[in-house]
């Protein structure tokens, strides 16, 4: 049996008896009113599902009803109306109608507009459990059958699209069972991450596989080469699922080219980042430019010489192009990227890094306002919606879209929510990141962590002989057992980087071209 309150404003209203019989016989509770007057007032004491408006009534018209009704309430409204003019139409689908009927309509027609209304989100959401459901299986398989990287980036791929599907409805019964399946593909992807990853990151430049190391030749360079500008953004901490929340944003400014690409270990900005920039990776940067180059313990910023460690790739590339190169910190240093746009478009190649997510994900380990308003993943990509509608970023390219540019946006890594400690054991100079570790005589459960006792075997440096790697599990971080009471509970449910897991190590990579 049906069910729902329904309001009919008509000022012809007792020609409907009929229509109005046949509902209530389908189970609806009916009101009506002949004009825009009572029926605000009827509004405001009474709670409607659904409300049939009339376009054409005297006095307060049905386009002033819908105005007035739609300051009060968020009632779904069908308007019916005898005029097809557009002007009409647009004005009334501008102010937000939710269907319309062209008179003369017969009882079928309107039980069918009730239904696709009132119904229209449970459909939805059986629909949507149904066909995850139908998935499940295939997924899992893929899971199981894993032989490639590229075939990891697919199965990252469906479980993020399956995410963001199931977290849009009111009823997601089979999300829990989804977040179970990523939670086990995740702790598959950490194995074939240990297994792989020495022979993945020595595969050499003829790889098919991009690496933060050749990320630029691969994908910035081919777009230098059209002679128009170039801008380069890099998002740090932009993880896939986040930038899937921003892209329709941008589907109407652009055409949008989408690809994957396979973050560094450990992935960190100062390795990967600084990878990204200057074509190598970490034990080559360290052993060719060692006045760049800090390692963990050291003193000082980590990522202060990535302009030139860009010079020098250019130059090794034999490109020497006019660029400039900014970070943006803040509101005012986001506002000042769109003051010089024209400057921007007199150079081959404008490198800009935006900081904001990656503030955002560490904000939430210290600041208590930050960890109830990002609590779980839905909540932390609305965040970064939020950030990224208002920000000078999305203003930079509505105005970019105007002009004939290559734009690429990508990130140096990805982060993960954090829910298992970890116990581990150093010596007093270990590295403090909480998802890898870097030292001397490191203790720890081998189930969490992939090992690594000689760092030549995966390109990176040593701050000595016997220094040697760890890196955490998907959802571990690494606790000491002094006062780990205390650590386990402030850091768990926070989001953190530099171990493997997909949500860290699979990043996009985006181009976007002009729709003008």
């Amino acid at each position: 049996m049906n069910s729902g309150n329904i309001l009919w404003i008509d000022d012809e209203v007792d020609s409907l008896k009929s229509h109005i019989v046949f509902l209530q016989e389908k189970g609806f509770n009916v009101n009506t009113v002949n004009n825009g007057y009572d029926a605000i007032d009827l509004v405001k004491d009474n709670s409607y599902d659904l409300i049939f408006l009339d376009e054409n009534m005297p006095g307060l018209t049905g386009l002033d009803t819908l105005s007035k009704l739609k300051e009060i309430i968020n009632t779904p409204v069908i308007m019916i109306t005898k005029n097809e003019q557009e002007q009409i139409m647009e004005e009334a689908i501008g102010s937000k109608i939710s269907d319309y009927l062209i008179k003369p309509v017969n009882p079928h027609q309107i039980l069918l507009t009730i239904k696709k209304n009132l119904n229209f989100s449970k459909l939805i959401n059986n629909k949507t459990n149904s066909d995850y459901q139908k998935e499940f299986l295939s997924i899992g398989s893929m899971i199981n059958n894993v032989y490639s990287f590229s075939e990891w980036i697919e199965i990252y791929r469906k479980i993020v699209y399956w995410e963001l599907e199931l977290d849009s409805l009111e009823e997601n019964n089979m999300l829990e069972i989804l977040l179970n399946q990523k939670k086990e593909a995740n702790l598959n992807f950490f194995k074939y991450i240990k297994k792989n990853y020495s022979q993945l990151v020595n595969s050499g430049a003829d790889s098919e596989l991009t690496f933060s190391h050749n990320l630029f030749k691969k994908h910035v360079l081919p777009k230098m080469s059209n002679g128009n500008s170039t801008f380069f953004l890099v998002i740090d901490n932009l993880r896939f699922d986040q930038w899937k929340v921003i892209k329709p944003l941008l589907q109407s400014y652009f055409s949008i080219d989408e690809d994957m690409y396979c973050s560094i270990l450990p992935t960190a900005t100062q390795y990967c980042r600084n990878a990204i920039f200057s074509g190598l990776m970490p034990s080559e940067m360290k052993k060719k430019f060692p006045q760049f180059w800090l390692d963990d313990i050291d003193e000082g910023g980590k990522n202060l010489y990535e302009k030139d460690f860009l010079i020098h790739n250019l130059k090794n590339m034999n490109l020497h192009p006019s660029f400039s190169f900014n970070k943006v910190f803040n509101l005012e240093h986001g506002k000042k990227m769109i003051e010089r746009v024209n400057e921007f478009l007199h150079k081959s190649l404008n490198v800009i890094i935006y900081n904001f997510v990656d503030i955002l994900s560490h904000s939430k380990t210290d600041i208590k306002m930050i960890k109830e308003l990002a609590n779980d993943e839905k909540s932390y990509r609305d965040l970064t919606l939020t950030w990224f509608k208002n920000s000078p970023l999305f203003e930079l390219l509505k105005q970019l879209s105007t002009l004939n540019v290559n734009i690429i946006i990508t990130s140096d890594h990805g982060t993960i929510n954090v829910t298992e400690p970890s116990k581990l054991i150093g010596e007093k100079n270990i590295s403090s990141n909480l998802r890898y570790k870097t030292g001397r005589k490191i203790k720890f459960d081998n189930r969490d962590v992939f090992y690594v006792d000689n760092p030549d075997n995966i390109l990176l440096p040593k701050t000595n002989m016997s220094s040697s790697y760890v890196f955490a599990a998907p959802n571990k971080y690494f606790v000491y057992p002094n006062n780990y009471n205390h650590y386990a509970h402030h850091y768990i449910n926070t989001y953190q980087h530099g171990g493997i897991s997909m949500e860290e190590m699979i990043i996009p990579i985006i181009s976007l071209s002009s729709k003008k």
